[in-house]
């Protein structure tokens, strides 16, 4: 594996965990209340394109990392629902 490579992974596992704080307190308080739909919609919009980039260009670690934050995410929104 090349060096660079082990970089994107690294960068792409703390920006993919970078929501699990987030993703915790929600889970344990209950309440979604904090959490705006609009950034969590436009969050979810730009990583679905940076897949879709990375699947073009075939860059391995943004694909993964990417499909995770986009699925935590994910949760957010549906926690927003769930939690009003």
């Amino acid at each position: 594996m090349y060096q660079i490579e082990i970089i994107g992974y690294i960068a792409g596992f703390l920006v993919a965990t970078s929501l699990a704080p987030q993703i915790n307190k929600t889970w344990k308080t209950k309440s979604a209340t904090d959490i705006s739909t609009l950034w969590v919609v436009a969050l979810m919009s730009g990583l679905f394109l940076w897949i879709i980039y990375a699947i073009i260009q075939e860059i391995i670690p943004l694909i993964v990392f990417g499909i995770i934050e986009f699925s935590m995410a994910f949760s957010l929104l549906i926690f927003k629902f769930i939690y009003k």
